[in-house]
């Protein structure tokens, strides 16, 4: 594995996340973390937005700050991304938790995912979580799969939405 790095998003990179969300769109899968899908046509707006959610007043009773990272291959290809909520509502309690990471198609079962929770986990820690919620889909193993390898610890399944789901507590302690 090269060098990787989970970075703030920057301007610097906007090609390279384009091709990534582009890569996504094309296979019909739900992009991963929820701000993958925000508008990126100006990309600057985008970028404000990210920032709002990440600094400014939440926007209704559903919606929580949170911190958006890019992993960053080699200083140059972004291969995925992280959302870290600064807090949990009762609607993440269900469903998404702290942190929501995806990686590119073409980066998948590479250990990308893996590194990527890690490296969130850290920022996770540093923002003063100290118990961190992890969910994911319980049809997606290598998703259980790394965080089982982060230190998850299952101590729920439910179905929400027609979807059966997993919830995961890790100790950032």
């Amino acid at each position: 594995m090269n060098t990787l790095a989970l970075i703030e998003p920057a301007k610097a990179y906007q090609s390279q996340y384009i091709e990534m969300i582009e890569e996504w769109q094309k296979t019909g899968e739900k992009l991963v973390p929820f701000v993958l899908r925000f508008d990126y046509e100006d990309f600057d707006s985008f970028l404000e937005r990210l920032m709002i959610l990440r600094d400014g007043p939440v926007e209704d009773e559903k919606t929580v700050n949170s911190s958006t990272f890019w992993l960053v291959e080699d200083h140059e290809r972004v291969v995925g991304a992280a959302n870290i909520r600064h807090k949990l509502n009762d609607s993440l309690l269900n469903i998404g938790g702290h942190i929501g990471y995806g990686i590119r198609p073409s980066a998948r079962k590479k250990g990308y995912a893996t590194e990527i929770l890690k490296q969130a986990l850290i920022h996770a820690k540093s923002m003063g979580i100290s118990r961190a919620l992890v969910t994911c889909d319980k049809e997606n193993v290598g998703s259980a799969k790394t965080i089982q390898k982060n230190n998850g610890i299952l101590v729920s399944e439910a179905v929400v939405g027609g979807v059966e789901i997993q919830r995961y507590w890790i100790s950032l302690t």
